[in-house]
């Protein structure tokens, strides 16, 4: 049987529909190992280092292209 490639996020949104032929296996398989391998604590503190990371960017501004 021939695999074809697909768009993940639009076709697998309840779920893989080519679970033995995945394309994206080795994310979920290196997804995976980061969750078995790291703490509950640790993925809080990089979480809460993202936050504060965003809270302390500075604000981008998205000007409109308006049409006249």
């Amino acid at each position: 049987m021939e695999s074809k490639t697909i768009n993940c996020s639009e076709v697998c949104v309840n779920g893989c529909i080519q679970p033995d032929n995945c394309q994206n296996q080795a994310h979920v398989e290196s997804a995976s190992k980061f969750i078995n391998e790291t703490s509950l604590d640790k993925m809080h503190e990089i979480a809460e280092e993202a936050r504060r990371k965003k809270l302390t960017a500075p604000p981008v501004w998205v000007i409109p292209d308006w049409q006249e």
